[in-house]
């Protein structure tokens, strides 16, 4: 099926077995803003749906517009004028949006094989820009995703697939970047991320929130991120899955608000809290801005809703389930400084002040305060740092590092900023550690 030089219009398109959409250059398929024209299978409403189908593609340097904000307040018009039935159509009143559920994707495709995505633009969803579920044999290479037209536009989102390659994409999204998702137990296996460069109005690679499967075997490398409002990297697993051999290196992220993100949680204290194990991030280097990196958005990010200084990477699991065998390599962070007390502040010798929020939707934010400026670490099991170079731009008054229930800590070739009074690594409750003589000077620990 090729579309070639030219305009046009229309609703839902299905895809089946053996076809590929290639769309020309100058080609335009351009999505209806009426809900109406949109079909679903068993999940959301789309304009490209595929379910159950083998060995199908779009490629083709031309466009895919959704035209995501015309559809979703249309939508949300309708809603109002009571054309959909209040008894199914979900709707956001605190928000003043309809859900997700309810604004059609520009792509879904469901428990597929053997996909190719290639080289088209692919602009404005009115939900999330693109999903994949329960997918086999997924190549996504050498596209444009370019969509803050609306709330939740992720710019591409994996779901319990296996074997999958995402290379060579540009992504600018009013959402999650590039987001691994677990809805069942099969999870996410032997994913590759790969040369991609991404502006985001939230994190720029996210593995969760939905993480009841997991995710293993992932490699995430050579990364640039800029102008992102949440974290360049953030691994999250707190829906009983299980996060396992992940590797991350490469990463350049500019202007963005939190460098690391790793989280186990437990959001259903009924089930399992699940294992975040086996993780190396390597050659990382981040700048953090003082005020808001999204202030060029047409969609920024929801406001903190609290006081707070610049916040620090964090690894955290949860009382009794630690995050296991992390590895930070040639690691350097650059932070704005400008911390004070006055405004918001956890000395060391309350660290257990830090709230756990074991069931709490992760986000790097999650704790509001935290006692350092650079990484806090809680319960973990097993944290090897070599070659950490941590920056300053003003001043701060607090530590550098604080490790809080460890166990196994490593730490060679820290460079912090000299001339601080205070120390830059704290310890408390911290069992079996190696540490270089150079780190030991600046080190203390509290009960």
């Amino acid at each position: 099926m090729v579309l070639r030089a030219g305009t046009f219009l229309s609703g839902t398109i299905r895809l089946k077995s053996g076809v590929e959409l290639h769309i020309e250059e100058g080609a335009t398929l351009l999505g209806s803003v009426r809900r109406a024209d949109y079909e679903k299978e068993s999940r959301w409403f789309a304009l490209l749906l595929a379910d159950s189908a083998h060995d199908i593609a779009i490629t083709g340097a031309g466009t895919i517009d959704g035209r995501g904000r015309q559809l979703a307040l249309d939508i949300d018009r309708r809603y109002h004028r009571g054309e959909f039935d209040n008894k199914t159509f979900s709707y956001n009143a605190r928000r003043r949006r309809p859900n997700e559920r309810e604004r059609p994707q520009i792509i879904e495709m469901s428990r597929c094989d053997r996909i190719r995505i290639a080289d088209v633009t692919i602009r404005d969803a009115a939900c999330w820009v693109q999903t994949y579920v329960r997918c086999r044999d997924l190549v996504i290479d050498r596209i444009w995703v370019d969509s803050d037209a609306y709330w939740n536009n992720d710019g591409i989102d994996i779901e319990d697939c296996t074997n999958v390659r995402i290379t060579n994409c540009d992504i600018n999204s009013a959402d999650d970047g590039i987001c691994l998702k677990s809805e069942h137990e099969s999870g996410n296996r032997r994913v590759v991320v790969s040369n991609c460069r991404i502006r985001s109005s939230a994190n720029a690679i996210k593995f969760g929130t939905t993480s009841f499967g997991g995710f293993r075997d992932v490699l995430v490398r050579d990364i640039t991120v800029f102008d992102t409002y949440r974290s360049a990297i953030a691994l999250e697993c707190v829906d009983g899955g299980v996060l396992e051999n992940v590797e991350v290196r490469d990463v350049v992220a500019w202007n963005t608000a939190n460098a690391i993100f790793v989280r186990l949680g437990r959001r259903n204290a009924a089930k399992p809290a699940g294992l975040c194990r086996t993780i190396r991030i390597a050659r990382v280097k981040v700048h953090i801005p003082f005020g808001r990196p999204d202030t060029e958005y047409n969609l920024r990010g929801p406001g903190y809703g609290f006081f707070h200084n610049p916040i620090p990477a964090s690894i955290t699991g949860i009382p009794g389930h630690p995050v296991e065998d992390v590895v930070l390599e040639d690691i350097e962070l650059h932070y704005p400084g400008r911390s004070n007390p006055g405004l918001a502040h956890i000395p060391i010798e309350r660290l257990s002040s830090v709230p756990e929020r074991e069931d709490e939707y992760p986000e790097f934010t999650m704790f509001e305060e935290l006692p350092s400026w650079g990484l806090y670490c809680r319960h973990v099991k097993g944290i090897t740092m070599r070659g950490i170079i941590m920056r300053l731009a003003g001043e701060e008054f607090r530590p550098a590092f604080v490790f809080d229930d460890v166990n196994g800590v490593v730490l060679a070739g820290i460079d912090v900023p000299r001339g601080c009074d205070h120390p830059h690594i704290v310890f408390r409750n911290v069992e079996s550690r190696n540490i270089d003589e150079g780190a030991a000077r600046r080190a203390i620990e509290v009960e």
